[in-house]
């Protein structure tokens, strides 16, 4: 019972995230919005990466409670060049076996879930995401790495917190 409320907590967190963001993504316009007008909506990234051509791309993560992680790109000129929600089934199909943790982190933004398997030799690094409209569509994708930190296999499950249950 503790379970179903604290999962149903954690949906309606996200809800209220999700709708936060689609506010502030239509107030931004891609080649006219600056670095600043990012910040204003989206606060301080919580990583910055160097994208082609001398861009900066920033990370602003919606885990555990959400379902987005966004990377918004700025342009050597300081004005935004994309916007780009990146829990997506296409890109999870991206990631291959023997890739690095550091290019997956790139791609799709720092997990909600971190857990180690030490007997296994494993790492699993989880994302929740929605796969469809609703939140009865939201899932879980799973990237597992051996010791080395590469890519050994990903999975995508249906979300245990939405029956009360857990890993």
């Amino acid at each position: 019972m503790w379970a179903r409320r604290w999962g149903a907590l954690w949906l309606a967190l996200g809800a209220l995230l999700s709708a936060c963001d689609v506010q502030n993504i239509r107030e931004l316009e891609e080649g006219v919005s600056t670095e600043a007008d990012v910040k204003k909506r989206f606060g301080e990234p919580e990583a910055v990466w160097d994208g082609p051509d001398g861009a900066r791309i920033f990370e602003y993560n919606r885990q555990p409670a959400g379902y987005q992680n966004y990377m918004i790109s700025i342009g050597q000129d300081g004005k935004m060049v994309a916007l780009r929600q990146v829990l997506t089934p296409r890109n999870f199909a991206q990631v291959q076996p023997g890739m690095p943790m550091e290019t997956v982190r790139r791609m799709l933004g720092r997990p909600m879930k971190v857990t180690p398997f030490e007997l296994k030799a494993e790492v699993h690094h989880d994302w929740r995401y929605q796969d469809g409209p609703n939140t009865s569509d939201s899932k879980i994708f799973t990237v597992v790495y051996d010791r080395d930190m590469k890519v050994l296999r990903t999975q995508s499950v249906p979300d245990p917190a939405l029956d009360g249950g857990g890993r």
